[in-house]
């Protein structure tokens, strides 16, 4: 099928799984857990193909790193799927209820979107997430994956649509788009007709293409350019703990750290600390000030481009830059972030008020990594992006963001006067 096709299928048959009960959602959610596991061999035979053509290319260890599936990994994304179906339903929840003196009964009733696109990069674990966030929540879903991971993202929802089938669903639920290029991409956002929402997950450049040419509605969930800021009243040596979990445990993620900025007052014990720390682990770029104080040190340390200031480097590398307070702190943070996670590490309580109340992000982090913007972690299940904008939703997207509101309205026979 097209495009076209691929979202008409999928609208026609969101009506059945709307109306589907949890029972039956999670039964089928069950199933496909099982059956990733139960073809773990084709998995890994599929990303072989996509790993072998990453490396030829000489992408960089760390997104190499994004695409790999192993025996262990897909044990995670069928664990996943699991937790997905262990969650409450929000479908048909009532957040309100109220009687009027017209004699009416009003229901606030969570409802699915409808048919949700997304369009994302490079891991293929988001296959499975995102096929499990929308259907539990009565969402149809076209999925339209990156060209680094087409064959094992083919794979996955292969394995996902013949279960479907065998369970007794429609399986045009989920759609998939094999069409990797920009221009497949470009007619999936004129669909407007049939899909209710598009998702981009992955970089700025991603998003800001869907921004400028989809049209439907857009819930933008991108890189994060994630900083953290070492304010002069921080325990330094519990910091640089944080600092190295947020950087360095898995750096190609969009919750790294990539911007640490550190009061000047504490800069000369914070920056050899972590120089200490990352030596011949990461590469560390700075500004004028950072260099100054490592190189004096006997640290080695690279003068940062402009580009590094705003950089999400998805790699073992750092920006680190010097800064004379909390408000120039927040100043740069709100320049040049994604709106996606930045953190302080402070133990003054009004430093701390004026960073949370100012930093304009989806998550803010005070003594905390930002490795935790994800929807395990913030106790959602699995997730299906980091949303960095205000409307409808912000941060991590679970279940109930991926629902709306609407009125359920009961009379007796009754006619407005």
């Amino acid at each position: 099928m097209d495009v076209k096709q691929i979202c008409k299928t999928a609208h026609d048959a969101q009506y059945e799984l709307g109306a589907m009960s949890a029972d039956k959602k999670n039964e089928i959610l069950i199933a496909v857990a099982r059956n990733i596991i139960k073809n773990k061999d084709t998995l890994i035979a599929a990303n072989k193909i996509d790993i072998d053509a990453a490396e030829g290319s000489g992408m960089s260890k760390a997104m190499v790193d994004r695409l790999l599936l192993t025996s262990e990994r897909i044990d995670l994304i069928a664990e996943g799927v699991e937790q997905v179906a262990a969650l409450p339903d929000p479908v048909g929840e009532i957040s309100e209820s109220w009687d009027l003196p017209s004699g009416l009964h009003i229901d606030k009733v969570r409802a699915p979107l409808g048919v949700i696109a997304v369009i994302y990069e490079s891991r293929p674990n988001v296959t499975a997430d995102v096929f499990a966030l929308c259907f539990k929540s009565g969402n149809c879903v076209v999925l339209r994956g990156g060209k680094e991971a087409i064959n094992s993202n083919r794979a996955l929802y292969t394995i996902i649509a013949d279960t479907l089938a065998d369970c007794g669903c429609n399986s045009n639920v989920v759609g998939f788009i094999d069409d990797t290029s920009r221009e497949g991409s470009a007619q999936l956002l004129k669909q407007g007709d049939t899909v209710d929402v598009v998702i981009p997950r992955g970089g700025d450049g991603l998003k800001k293409f869907v921004l400028a040419n989809a049209v439907m509605p857009v819930i933008a969930s991108a890189g994060g350019v994630c900083h953290m800021y070492v304010e002069k009243s921080a325990d330094i040596d519990k910091c640089i703990d944080v600092i190295d979990n947020a950087k360095m445990q898995r750096p190609s993620t969009c919750n790294a750290l990539e911007q640490l900025l550190v009061h000047a007052d504490v800069a000369d014990k914070t920056l050899t600390a972590v120089a200490d720390r990352l030596k011949g682990r990461c590469r560390l770029v700075g500004c004028e000030r950072s260099c100054a104080i490592l190189k004096a040190n006997g640290y080695d340390i690279a003068k940062a481009s402009e580009d590094d200031f705003t950089k999400e480097h998805q790699d073992y590398e750092l920006t680190v830059r010097v800064v004379d307070s909390t408000a120039e702190a927040i100043d740069i943070v709100n320049a040049n972030n994604t709106k996606h996670s930045d953190a302080i590490m402070s133990e003054d309580n009004k430093a701390i008020a004026e960073f949370t109340s100012k930093v304009d992000a989806g998550c803010v982090y005070v003594n905390a990594s930002t490795r935790f913007t994800d929807g395990f972690q913030f106790g959602f299940g699995a997730e299906i992006g980091i949303s960095t904008q205000k409307l409808h939703a912000r941060g991590p997207l679970g279940l109930r963001q991926l629902t709306s509101e609407k009125y359920v309205v009961r009379g007796d026979y009754t006619s407005r006067k």
